[in-house]
């Protein structure tokens, strides 16, 4: 038996790809992993580097980019997890005791895994647990703990009060903002840029939602589990690289994707419970800032036109 299949997903980031991929396989410890990238219909060489530079990888290239919660789920589906109610595979295989999601622009220190593989056997109650992920200018990655975004945690961010008040233990509960960053505790939710996540939770709550195409899902599955009985945890001993949106910052699609899967989040797990004042208050709230992203990016494409007809 596998006790960790690592699961990335890459859209045209073969260079960070690289050294992610290098990052895993210096990895030490007594341990038994395997690694499957999948592809989401890159056009930069991605999927011919790792045939030559890492043929031990497990290599999925998918025609369509079909979305972060669509290329782990064919990873996931390969390796024999299914949704809850799914007729389970033909062949007979036993599943891994873990599933790592990673993303390509990632880089892991040596002993990243085996600390994180401790931790979770001797937390049998954790579904699903996170490092420290820190960014290229070494800050903190506030997404790596946070909690989930009810109407009023999503109101304080909104109007910037979590910001204005990183400290306060109520406006600051978005990203944790008032906790010490190396303390380990216990949160709602951690990031897909590095989730570790227990064979048993995925089984019992099914695969990413594929509702969402990117941002949200791994949201999502910490929910899920949260409400199955699962618990999810903050684990700061370990520490990760994070270059963030090596993606998605080019792409106007990913920039409003990020509301619409809070639109997806908040319609799926709190629009049924949420007075209906609130729930337009909301609702208008999301609309209003996608609205002026797009304004914004239509802005941004209208100069960008301009200097290329005056140059």
């Amino acid at each position: 038996m596998l006790d960790l299949v690592v699961v990335i997903v890459n859209y045209n980031t073969c260079n960070l790809l690289h050294d992610c991929l290098s990052s895993v396989y210096a990895s030490q410890g007594d341990f038994a992993f395997e690694v499957c990238v999948v592809d989401n219909a890159s056009c930069d060489g991605s999927c011919q580097m790792v045939q030559a530079d890492f043929p031990r990888v497990n290599l999925i290239p998918s025609c369509v980019n079909g979305g972060f919660a669509y290329g782990n789920n064919l990873a996931l589906r390969a390796y024999g997890f299914r949704n809850p109610g799914e007729p389970l595979g033909s062949d007979g295989q036993s599943l891994p005791r873990y599933v790592l999601l990673l993303n390509p622009d990632t880089v892991v220190p040596p002993d990243a895994f085996r600390r994180m593989l401790e931790f979770m056997d001797s937390h049998p109650r954790v579904g699903a647990a996170g490092p420290k992920l820190i960014l290229g200018d070494g800050s903190l990655d506030l997404a790596c703990r946070r909690s989930f975004p009810t109407p009023e945690v999503s109101f304080y961010r909104m109007v910037g009060l979590s910001k204005l008040f990183p400290s306060h233990p109520v406006l600051g509960r978005y990203n944790l903002t008032y906790c010490d960053p190396d303390t380990e505790m216990e949160v709602d939710a951690v990031v897909g840029a590095f989730m570790w996540v227990r064979a048993e939770a995925i089984e019992q709550v099914g695969l990413l939602d594929e509702a969402y195409f990117m941002y949200g899902e791994d949201l999502d599955w910490c929910y899920r589990m949260h409400q199955a009985g699962w618990r999810t945890y903050y684990y700061p001993a370990v520490t990760v690289r994070h270059i963030k949106r090596a993606a998605s910052r080019h792409s106007p699609r990913a920039q409003q994707e990020f509301y619409r899967a809070m639109r997806i989040f908040y319609t799926k797990h709190y629009a049924a419970s949420t007075p209906r004042p609130l729930h337009w208050l909301v609702m208008a709230g999301i609309g209003l800032r996608a609205g002026l992203l797009s304004v914004q990016q239509a802005g941004a494409l209208l100069r960008q036109r301009l200097v290329r007809r005056n140059g």
